[in-house]
């Protein structure tokens, strides 16, 4: 899938934490493959309507769902994901607007992914299974900054490394936690990956965005590493369901 995009979403998703605030539910970005299109009545839309059918009804019972609908040169792939903590009935609705929404954005295309805060839907056509995507990817992070930058990016760095490691061992691939900051107030984390990453290559996907934090998120109160594979996030005030 086409990375076009990247530089924009680094520079324009500063700003969606507060868009999100105010106007509810809505993507927090997607990217549409630019290398093959398919026609009106293609065979690829029939079978790329059937999967998106196929992962609304799989995702929500364990909250990953993939599969693959048609054979060569009409097939499509595809999986969702929905974070660890989603409710089963927010998962469903979320992997919905998903399919919706992408279908809108990106009409005629093989491939493409779309992120929520609860979910991400991705397909193409070509199998994606079980390989790190490394070309996916954008960033997101607060506006504040803290007061002594070295120190917090420290503590974030081994909160966020321990949990890859816990959710790399995981069945579902995901982990959050929390680490004290001092003064009564706590850091808070999050690590997932796709399940059809392995063990080792969900640590090493989840380690390679943990070393792309300086990138976004120096000294930033909060921040998200968010990419086809897998994402990490850290915050100073919960952000997922107890």
């Amino acid at each position: 899938m086409s990375s076009s995009h990247f530089t924009f979403s680094i520079y324009f998703l500063t700003f969606a934490l507060f868009l999100q605030t105010i106007f509810g539910a809505s993507p927090l970005f997607h990217f549409c493959s630019s290398s093959e299109n398919f026609t009106t009545n293609d065979p690829y839309e029939s079978n790329l309507k059937k999967l998106l059918g196929n992962l609304y009804y799989q995702t929500p019972l364990l909250g990953f769902g993939l599969g693959s609908v048609g054979s060569y040169p009409y097939q499509t792939n595809g999986l969702a994901l929905c974070r660890g903590d989603v409710a089963t009935t927010d998962c469903k609705t979320c992997v919905n607007e998903a399919s919706n929404e992408i279908h809108k954005l990106c009409p005629y295309n093989k491939g493409a992914i779309i992120w929520y805060d609860n979910c991400l839907v991705k397909y193409l056509n070509k199998d994606f299974f079980g390989q790190i995507d490394n070309q996916n990817k954008f960033y997101m992070w607060n506006l504040r900054n803290v007061s002594d930058p070295t120190t917090f990016n420290e503590k974030t760095r081994k909160l966020l490394s321990l949990l890859a490691k816990e959710a790399s061992v995981t069945p579902k691939l995901y982990a959050v936690g929390e680490l004290e900051l001092g003064e009564s107030k706590k850091l808070y984390g999050l690590a997932q990956c796709t399940r059809d990453l392995s063990n080792s290559d969900c640590f090493k996907c989840l380690d390679g965005v943990i070393g792309e934090l300086p990138r976004c998120c120096d000294g930033k109160e909060g921040g998200r590493v968010v990419g086809g594979s897998c994402n990490i996030r850290y915050e100073i005030y919960p952000f997922v369901n107890s």
